[in-house]
């Protein structure tokens, strides 16, 4: 068994459609941190989905709904550290407002 920590999604802004941000392909990955930050001047929401390999994003995969982020302000997502995603399982996230959060999710993935 191999173990690579690694970001498994690079700081980028979110978008407001919903976007599958990484796939585990070939591998498990554990999300050790995910991170968002709204760098907008108003309020701002995001969902966050953990879906596995058989399914589509929706309320049944739902971890996190529209978790609003002040202005200025970064969460850490607790609900979210520790989840294993089976191989070609994906997180996926959707925006309440385009280009107002950046998201950024660090973990290992296990071979």
């Amino acid at each position: 068994m191999t173990v690579t920590a690694k970001p498994l999604i690079p700081a980028k802004t979110a978008e407001n459609t919903q976007t599958t941000q990484y796939t585990a392909t070939g591998v498990s990955a554990i999300i050790d941190k995910f991170t968002a930050t709204n760098y907008s001047g108003a309020a701002a929401t995001i969902s966050v989905n953990l879906v596995t390999s058989a399914d589509t994003a929706g309320n049944n995969n739902l971890i996190v709904k529209t978790k609003t982020l002040q202005p200025n302000e970064t969460y850490t997502f607790p609900e979210l550290v520790g989840h294993i995603i089976a191989p070609s399982g994906f997180i996926s996230t959707i925006a309440g407002t385009a280009s107002a959060i950046n998201i950024r999710a660090s973990g290992r993935e296990v071979t």
